[in-house]
């Protein structure tokens, strides 16, 4: 009687395990046969959509650094103390990618991860109702979207500056536009220290300038 009902248990469990197999492999199916078959015109709406979703352009940020002390981005640097501190963009905070060991004993952070540093100094930053836009060297450095990966996959979503530190440090006039390179000058949206330092918008003369940052006023513009 007993191997009776250990074969009935066996053999029912043995028929729902192969039904759920079947059905959770033909969802499986479905989902990459779905994908595989989109056109390219899906492709082309599906990479638009990440792109805008996931890159600021350097005008947005230079005008909204223009503003002086009102910033709608928290600006992020993620490169290393000692690079933050030599030059940064303005108004950008500093949450380095990694510590030195000196670094980690004097910010007391020899008890954390990196990778927990950086969540808990991003979570802290929601609280003030801003959108977080992070840089590092370049526009092809994968510092940004590493960082970006790791927050997201912590329930914490930034967005990326089109460009790095060295386009915007050193190719000023390769993202500006030309009628703009008489009018802005680069030092003037660079700050230098541990703080993020403001912009000086004496220094700025608007009344002599026509720069508006972008050439575009609508919901299409830079």
């Amino acid at each position: 009687m007993k191997t009776k009902t250990t074969f009935k248990v066996f053999l029912w469990a043995s028929i729902f395990g192969a039904f759920f197999g079947i059905l959770s492999s033909q969802v499986m199916l479905n989902y990459y046969i779905n994908d595989l078959e989109k056109s390219q015109e899906d492709l082309i709406r599906d990479y638009y959509a990440v792109e805008t979703a996931t890159l600021v352009s350097p005008h947005h940020v230079r005008k909204d650094i223009m503003k002086g002390d009102s910033y709608k981005y928290n600006l992020v640097d993620l490169r290393l103390i000692s690079e933050y501190e030599e030059e940064h963009i303005i108004s950008a905070i500093n949450i380095p990618v990694a510590l030195s060991i000196n670094e980690k004993l004097s910010l007391n952070y020899t008890n954390v991860t990196d990778e927990e540093r950086i969540v808990s100094a991003f979570r802290a930053l929601e609280n003030n109702g801003k959108e977080t836009v992070v840089y590092c060297y370049s526009s092809s450095c994968m510092t940004g979207r590493n960082v970006g990966k790791l927050l997201s996959d912590n329930g914490i979503y930034v967005k990326e500056l089109g460009i790095g530190w060295n386009e915007w440090r050193y190719d000023w006039n390769g993202w500006n536009y030309p009628s703009e390179w008489a009018d802005t000058e680069v030092l003037d949206y660079i700050s230098s220290g541990s703080e993020p330092g403001v912009f000086n918008v004496n220094v700025f003369n608007f009344g002599n300038k026509t720069t508006t940052a972008c050439a575009i006023e609508n919901e299409l513009s830079c």
